[in-house]
């Protein structure tokens, strides 16, 4: 189960990732619950999640050649260089007192857009660190890490919020990106695995895209993965209306909520970890767990009963997310991994553009439990279409082994 941790250089990147991604998580929660302190509407909260997820549309493809051109690790210094800096420009427009909605809404699109290069970078970076054969493990780590954190993160939130208020969680979020930049500046080097960089040219995201289209396996996982998060993990602008408007709750009962979702992620990536290489059923599993879940949630008639329901749908999510990650590093040759990794970026995060504002405009319009309901009928059409397009992506079968081969073949 934790392999991959043997590598130093991946001890160091592990730990700086716990530190970092909680606070993230806090700064997340803080985020939310500031516009709807500003505001009071949902569809304030879908727009926030437009503007900070939608440059990942619009650079995303960039940010992907980047990833393949450059040094990884110098380039992922750079963007949590600049995240750190808008963490704490915003922590200190809260703490004066002076921030506006139109303030958060700037920063939010300027984190988007750090993002969308961040992304792809942090994606690859992993395989960089322990090479291919500890991948799969090292992948769901990470989602591991990110589980921890989106259980402890939230619940950190909701008590520095109720104790001290929201301008703390911006700050505490800053001062974890240091704690990143420490762990990259520590790494050997010389033990590292980089895969060989591509020289400039043009239409060098066309060709990314032209390789994914010829690639049934890396298609059906794609599109997959946008369906089901587009419209399901949409835990941010859901989980704030629930637990002011279901549960009649405060900052705390959102925390609890956003907690949930994390110690089931938690479960899930430790799941992944210790099943090694994943498979196509692990990914029909998982995403059918999740989407009853789901359902689950959307009619859950208390907090008693939305608080399991919500830890097994983040477990189930994450664990297809491992899964998803995986094949498709797996699944791709090494130069053109950071631009199909940016396109499951996008379809991760950048769906969320409009994936956002619908759950938002449902959670306030047709009622607040439409905005987990949304997702749970994305997640129920979105299997069925992995599954029609399967097959495309079984006959590729030999094609797909020889892309997990050539990794280990070329670091070798």
């Amino acid at each position: 189960m934790f392999q991959s941790l043997h590598n130093r250089n991946y001890r160091i990147y592990f730990s700086g990732q716990m530190v970092s991604t909680a606070g993230t998580f806090m700064q997340t929660v803080a985020q939310a619950w500031l516009v709807l302190q500003l505001t009071g509407s949902g569809t304030a909260l879908g727009v926030l999640t437009t503007l900070q997820f939608g440059p990942l549309v619009v650079f995303g493809g960039p940010g992907g050649v980047l990833a393949d051109r450059m040094d990884r690790r110098r380039l992922y210094l750079v963007t949590q260089t600049v995240m750190c800096i808008e963490a704490l420009v915003l922590g200190l427009l809260v703490t004066s007192g002076r921030v506006e909605l139109w303030m958060v809404y700037v920063l939010a699109a300027v984190l988007g857009c750090i993002t969308a290069v961040d992304m792809p970078v942090r994606q690859t970076i992993v395989l960089d660190i322990v090479g291919p054969t500890d991948l799969a493990n090292a992948v769901s780590l990470n989602m591991t890490v990110g589980s921890v954190s989106r259980a402890l993160g939230p619940a950190l939130a909701g008590v520095t919020i109720a104790v001290l208020g929201v301008g703390p969680c911006f700050l505490i979020n800053a001062a974890s990106f240091v704690v990143v930049i420490v762990a990259l500046l520590l790494m050997r080097v010389s033990e590292m695995h980089p895969a060989v960089r591509e020289p400039p040219a043009k239409g060098q995201f066309r060709a990314g895209l032209a390789y994914v289209r010829k690639s049934p396996e890396l298609l059906s996982v794609l599109l997959m993965t946008a369906l089901l998060f587009g419209l399901a993990w949409e835990f941010e602008v859901a989980l704030p209306l629930f637990a002011r408007y279901v549960f009649d709750g405060n900052a705390a009962t959102y925390g609890l909520l956003a907690s949930a979702v994390g110690v089931g992620a938690v479960v899930g990536g430790l799941e992944s970890a210790r099943r090694g290489n994943p498979s196509r059923s692990m990914m029909a599993i998982s995403a059918g767990v999740f989407g009853a879940s789901m359902w689950c949630a959307t009619f859950a008639p208390t907090l008693r009963w939305e608080v399991p329901v919500l830890v097994v749908a983040g477990g189930s999510g994450v664990a297809f997310a491992a899964v998803a990650s995986t094949r498709l590093q797996l699944n791709t040759t090494p130069a053109m991994r950071g631009r199909v990794m940016a396109l499951y970026a996008i379809a991760v995060f950048g769906t969320r553009v409009v994936g956002g504002p619908i759950v938002g405009w449902f959670g306030e319009h047709v009622g607040t439990r439409a905005s987990l309901g949304i997702g749970a009928v994305a997640v129920t059409v979105a299997l069925p279409v992995w599954l029609l397009l399967r097959p495309g992506a079984e006959a590729a079968g030999s094609a797909d082994q020889t892309a997990w081969e050539s990794p280990a073949a070329e670091s070798g």
